[in-house]
């Protein structure tokens, strides 16, 4: 008889020893981890210089290579190339090397731009294994030297800039006290020194035709006429800015909420050219040589000595006096308030404010030799070319001398160290040039400096050069012909050329500004005519005052 019991037990047993056994000899398959790769090398336009690279073409050929072979499907989407600003740049990819080398080429980028190219880690080798890390590249295009503009003559080329950069003061004056704005987004405030160089444009218009006589008095009878009217004044000076519309001061800082005699003498020093242009008998002329000498009469140049010290003083507040507490004393764009305090015939200063104050006996002179350009006065390598143009754009300065310099001499050797040490470039900065030169005060991205060869932020400001015509007129003449027909596209607008701009990490200000657009007219016509010089010169004041400090020239 069969046991069915132990029959029973024994299947179930050889049933777990085969399943057992199976389990144990086909085990499931482990899928292995793909491997990652890394990036190995780079190259734009076939160099290799690491990560950075500048004056790129603008469809360069960019061949980032990896350990691995990549897989193509998923290439294109892993790459991204943007502007400075964030916007995207289309491109095409290409494979070399066994498909481990990646060659992306933009399909046309801008010239003079920042761009940055990106490959991120969902970038995959063909074994679908992840990148390390991902992989930036930083671009600078190269600048375009096709002409932006038709070629014309260097006199049409002048007369062009002169009168672009007019309508700045003529069009854009504030409509309701005729005042310069001190800079295109400035709304109601007005500058007075920018207000006074803006005056002498508008003589260079009317003579050069920009505007017809009738059109640029009634300008100047409304500026004269606010000014006396409206316009706040501190013992007869004016403030940095003013609102153009109720003349009230609005403050340049806490403490600078009243006088600024140095603004007010570029307000004055454009005054005084202006009286002496509108010189006939007719009634309208007659009177505004009268406001006008109402205006210049006022200022209390004397009481700037702040009780009788031998010196001026920059500031004062109707709140907090003298708390700046700034002299002015040279050498520095302040000439001009010496000469203009020495003229007065209602308020006039002594010789000594100015020997002492001013030329601290003699403590202005420096005499050391830069690039082979010995310098008469100033600090070191000359500071900001404007040192060489405020006080000059009505004070000639060819075959003018005094105890202290030949200010001829000072002002060619300023402008000459400074395109020089631009030539030079000792800090690499991008596009400096014997085309691309001039340091000065200006916009910088994201603020203001006053640059020189001691504070070169890689800035260059087309007023600099430009309004060095009269001193180095064949290096200014070639900057300005660069900054027209290489970069007129990004740099020249409705009214002459931006304020300033960089190469080095390209920028271009959108900004212009009253004092730096009016050495440019003004400088220009003194450069072709000497209008602005011999007007200013012409009167009976001026020659009398800088004579009193011992100046000479041809001139007085």
């Amino acid at each position: 008889m069969i046991n069915t019991k132990s029959t029973l037990v024994f299947a179930v047993a050889l049933l777990f020893f085969a399943c057992g056994k199976s389990s144990k000899s086909n085990p499931d398959p482990v899928k292995p981890t793909p491997s990652s790769f890394t990036f190995s090398s780079v190259k734009v336009n076939g160099k290799s210089q690491g990560f950075t690279y500048t004056d790129v073409s603008t469809k360069p050929a960019i061949s980032i290579s990896f350990s691995e072979p990549l897989n193509r499907s998923l290439a294109g989407g892993s790459v991204a190339i943007t502007d400075a600003a964030g916007a995207a740049a289309a491109f095409t990819v290409a494979f070399q090397h066994n498909d481990s080398t990646l060659v992306i080429t933009p399909n046309g980028l801008q010239n003079i731009s920042r761009y940055t190219v990106n490959v991120s880690t969902a970038l995959k080798s063909a074994k679908s294994g992840s990148l390390q890390s991902a992989v930036q590249i930083k671009l600078t295009t190269s600048i375009d030297s096709t002409p932006k503009f038709p070629l014309v003559s260097d006199t049409e080329l002048l007369d062009l800039v002169e009168k672009q950069t007019f309508r700045y003061f003529y069009d854009f004056g504030h409509p309701t006290s005729g005042l310069a704005r001190e800079r295109n987004s400035s709304g109601d405030v007005v500058t007075s020194g920018g207000s006074g160089f803006g005056i002498m444009a508008i003589i260079a218009g009317i003579n050069r035709g920009y505007i017809t006589h009738a059109d640029g008095l009634a300008r100047l009878q409304k500026i004269v006429g606010f000014l006396n009217t409206k316009a706040q004044k501190f013992h007869g000076a004016l403030p940095h800015w003013l609102n153009g519309t109720t003349g009230a001061v609005v403050p340049f800082s806490a403490q600078d909420n009243g006088a600024d005699l140095v603004e007010t003498s570029y307000l004055m020093q454009g005054l005084i050219t202006a009286r002496q242009y509108f010189n006939d008998a007719s009634q309208a002329e007659t009177q505004l040589r009268a406001d006008i000498n109402a205006l210049w009469n006022g200022v209390e140049w004397d009481w700037f000595r702040q009780n009788n010290q031998n010196v001026l003083y920059w500031h004062w507040s109707p709140d907090q006096n003298w708390a700046i507490n700034m002299k002015i004393s040279g050498w520095n764009e302040a000439l001009i308030t010496y000469v203009l305090g020495a003229s007065s015939t209602t308020h006039g200063i002594p010789k000594s404010v100015y020997d002492q104050g001013w030329a601290a006996n003699g403590g202005i002179k420096n005499g050391k030799t830069f690039y082979n350009v010995t310098l008469p006065l100033g600090p070191d390598r000359g500071g900001p070319l404007f040192f060489a143009h405020y006080s000059f754009l009505g004070i000639n300065p060819n075959g003018l001398s005094d105890a202290y310099a030949n200010y001829e001499t000072q002002n060619k050797a300023h402008a000459l160290i400074n395109y020089n040490y631009c030539v030079t470039n000792p800090l690499g900065n991008g596009g400096y040039s014997a085309d691309c030169w001039g340091l000065t005060a200006s916009d910088i991205q994201g603020g203001y400096t006053a640059s020189s060869p001691t504070n070169d932020v890689g800035v260059i400001a087309p007023t600099a050069a430009i309004a060095s015509l009269p001193y180095t007129p064949a290096q200014s003449m070639a900057a300005l012909r660069f900054f027209y027909y290489t970069l007129g596209d990004k740099l020249w607008g409705e009214y002459g050329f931006h304020d300033a701009f960089n190469l080095t990490d390209p920028w271009f200000a959108d900004s212009y500004l009253a004092i730096d657009q009016g050495p440019i007219v003004v400088m220009i016509e003194n450069y072709r005519s000497g209008l602005l010089w011999n007007l200013f010169m012409s009167a009976p004041e001026i020659k009398t005052g800088m004579k009193s400090l011992g100046f000479s020239s041809p001139n007085l």
